[in-house]
């Protein structure tokens, strides 16, 4: 495609791993069709074994990309409202008590999708620690979730923004309404329709997993080294994170990009969402409080935070050549998921290291710049 410099791209890409990233993985799509695929680097922690196209990754956060898609088609079908009480479906939840008030208030469901539930995402809250000790590997999703109420909420729920436990919520609340297993629900209206076949539930520890690339962690000299394959947020053998907790790779979230960016349609003619639908998941849900929130605690400047995922509202206060409306989010890996309906563009980049603080601010939206 003749407006997309691909040299400057891969020049990029490749930068990263010369700095010291171990791999970078990117691909581009646009209206069905892959514009672009560029890897480099290595997948091990001697850093001699090339990445492979289907390198798998734990995709921590972008998780909830799926997770918020699925709450997305319950919304369409008539089987849940953004103004329900959450505690219709999770009773622990009916009513949650305050820090520093001595009310008590109901979440609603756009209160979890838009991270304004007052949960934080302390995951050493005494409700856990108590459910883990009493069940062990064996505690399930239901179980642990309903545990975050025994602890009190941040803030009146939606009157702040806060990055949390919210999305595992959202989860626990798929099950109640689907009947079925998170995994089970994903398996059945994503994974399976769209042709996801390597994306699964990952465990606390993901040693032994086939494919799956070497996680490594960057200190404050931009120093990476190898680290365990440990996914914290998978709190039990048995817990599904809706937050954080599958592993996939760069093939799998790129069809499922490309067909949240043509308005919920894939390749293939599958409709897991109408295009209406996904104009509401890049409806900003934030006021000018919970804004301040994301733009001074995550430093999201210039976005909104719509269904699940940061919406770019304003492309100048951010420094951006992305058109308004580019919508996505990322994970504590480093990767992320950028859309644009208007254009049907979309881009998936990979890599698999944490604590890697620059990928957010400066990586992420140098790669959506270029691409847009």
């Amino acid at each position: 495609m003749k407006d997309i410099d691909f040299d400057k791209l891969t020049e990029y890409l490749d930068s990263l791993v010369e700095k010291g990233v171990p791999s970078v993985d990117m691909m581009v799509y646009r209206n069905h069709e892959l514009l672009y695929r560029h890897m480099n680097g290595t997948s091990d922690a001697e850093k001699k074994v090339k990445v492979l196209e289907n390198q798998r990754y734990m995709m921590f956060s972008m998780t909830k990309v799926q997770t918020m898609t699925c709450i997305m088609q319950l919304i369409e079908q008539g089987k849940l409202s953004f103004d329900d009480e959450v505690g219709k479906y999770l009773p622990a939840y009916k009513e949650v008590s305050v820090e520093g008030t001595d009310k008590k208030y109901p979440i609603l469901i756009k209160h979890l999708v838009s991270m304004q539930s007052g949960l934080d995402y302390d995951l050493n809250r005494p409700g856990i620690m108590r459910v883990l000790k009493e069940k062990g590997m064996s505690a399930t999703t239901r179980e642990i979730v309903d545990s975050f109420t025994e602890s009190p909420m941040k803030f009146v729920p939606g009157t702040h923004f806060l990055y949390s436990l919210s999305h595992d919520v959202a989860a626990a609340v798929i099950e109640v309404v689907s009947g079925m297993k998170f995994s089970e629900y994903l398996e059945k209206n994503l994974w399976k329709p769209l042709g996801m076949k390597d994306t699964f539930f990952g465990k606390p520890m993901n040693d032994g997993v086939e494919r799956l690339a070497q996680q490594f962690t960057c200190n404050e000299k931009d120093e990476y080294s190898p680290m365990d394959q440990s996914c914290s947020y998978q709190l039990s053998d048995s817990y599904e994170s809706g937050g954080a907790g599958l592993i996939s790779t760069t093939e799998d979230y790129a069809k499922l990009a490309d067909t949240l960016a043509c308005g919920g349609t894939s390749a293939d003619g599958i409709e897991i969402l109408k295009p209406q639908t996904v104009e509401i998941i890049k409806e900003n849900l934030l006021g000018p409080d919970s804004i301040n929130d994301l733009e001074t605690i995550m430093g999201r400047v210039g976005y909104g935070y719509g269904v699940g995922m940061q919406v770019l509202l304003d492309p100048v206060k951010n420094n951006a050549k992305a058109p308004k409306g580019v919508f996505g989010w990322d994970g504590a890996a480093g990767s992320c998921i950028t859309m644009d309906t208007a254009s049907k563009t979309s881009f998936v980049y990979t890599q698999h290291v944490r604590n890697m603080w620059k990928v957010y601010g400066f990586v992420h939206p140098t790669l959506r710049d270029m691409v847009f």
